[in-house]
């Protein structure tokens, strides 16, 4: 991590208002009460809009989880968001990704193994993090696969957790306990 402290504190649950009560109520009954959570509950009206834009890119997304997973992945790893990184490890092998793809990831879209598509998705996020833009050849290879709503979704979900390891990073938000971080 590159801060070893927060400097925003999750927020305790005796400081809980009513209205993060109710944002954060269920993930507490289901035990995922995460430091990203807490953390964010300290501004309360953007906690419940960033959750609602963020649940929809991670559980309403009309790409395969797998190829989601690998998108959040590299732009974790691009961005330096251990805190994503850790948590989507998680997420991308439930997702059905392998240790050694996982582990790929993080060479990007020349790595040995690769399928042309895989490539070409670690391309996209390469591309976007560097540029702002995809690239004529990137787009054209999506598109034989994805519809127009599917890289939409795509560029949102590179954008957004591009911006999330800023604000996690510079928030000093802490890996959750029993979690990895990134790899030595």
């Amino acid at each position: 991590m590159r801060l070893k402290e927060p400097r925003v504190a999750p927020l305790p649950e005796s400081e809980w208002s009513d209205e993060i009560r109710e944002i954060l109520e269920p993930a507490k009954q289901q035990g995922r009460l995460l430091n990203i959570f807490t953390t964010l509950a300290n501004h309360p009206k953007l906690f419940r809009r960033w959750m609602t834009f963020g649940g929809q890119l991670l559980f309403k997304s009309t790409l395969p989880a797998r190829e989601r997973e690998m998108l959040i992945l590299r732009i974790s790893w691009l961005t330096r968001g251990e805190y994503e990184w850790s948590q989507h490890v998680i997420l991308g092998e439930q997702a059905g990704l392998k240790p050694e793809e996982i582990a790929r990831i993080k060479e990007g879209p020349m790595a040995q193994g690769w399928n042309i598509f895989d490539a070409v998705l670690i391309r996209a996020v390469d591309e976007l993090h560097r540029n702002n833009f995809l690239s004529d050849q990137t787009w054209a290879i999506l598109s034989t696969r994805y519809d127009k709503t599917q890289l939409i979704d795509l560029l949102f979900t590179v954008g957004h957790y591009h911006l999330l390891a800023g604000v996690l990073n510079s928030l000093g938000v802490q890996l959750d306990e029993g979690v990895e971080g990134f790899p030595e």
